[in-house]
């Protein structure tokens, strides 16, 4: 399943790139989020969440690992998480452009492979609920970048 997205954030690109790549900042805007581990500052964490699709609810544990850091362009991760005999894994990117309007313009993608019986059980639910959940967490992301360049424009 790929799911993608765009937004324009009215902050500087050095301010996103902080946000998005710190696992405790991000970790904000995680739905679902229970528990977040520093395995390996900057570079990977684990995450526990749970996640429903429509009445079913999943707790998975998530070991996120960043493949590329490009600051403050571009940044590629990898996710592969367990969840009572279900699998997901996860690759994804985010880049940043200087806006022509000013502040970032934000595109991400996400290839995401579900295996085992939530995928089976929900598979006509996936796609519309991965897609929102994605722009929830977007918009999630733009009101916490905004509010604190608002707040202290100088960086």
């Amino acid at each position: 399943m790929i799911l993608n997205g765009s937004t324009h954030l009215q902050a500087g690109r050095a301010r996103v790139w902080r946000f998005l790549t710190d696992a405790e900042a991000v970790s904000q805007c995680a739905p679902g989020l229970e528990s977040l581990e520093i395995r390996e500052p900057g570079r990977k964490f684990r995450a526990v969440a749970s996640v429903g699709l429509g009445s079913m609810r999943a707790r998975f544990t998530m070991d996120v690992e960043w493949l590329e850091l490009n600051e403050p362009e571009l940044a590629r991760m990898r996710v592969h998480g367990t969840a009572s005999g279900s699998t997901a894994d996860i690759t994804s990117q985010i880049e940043l452009r200087e806006s022509t309007q000013g502040g970032t313009d934000l595109s991400w993608t996400a290839d995401a492979a579900i295996r085992g019986p939530l995928a089976s059980l929900a598979s006509r639910l996936m796609g519309s609920a991965a897609q929102k959940v994605s722009n929830d967490f977007f918009e999630c992301v733009r009101r916490h970048v905004e509010t604190e360049a608002a707040e202290d424009p100088s960086s």
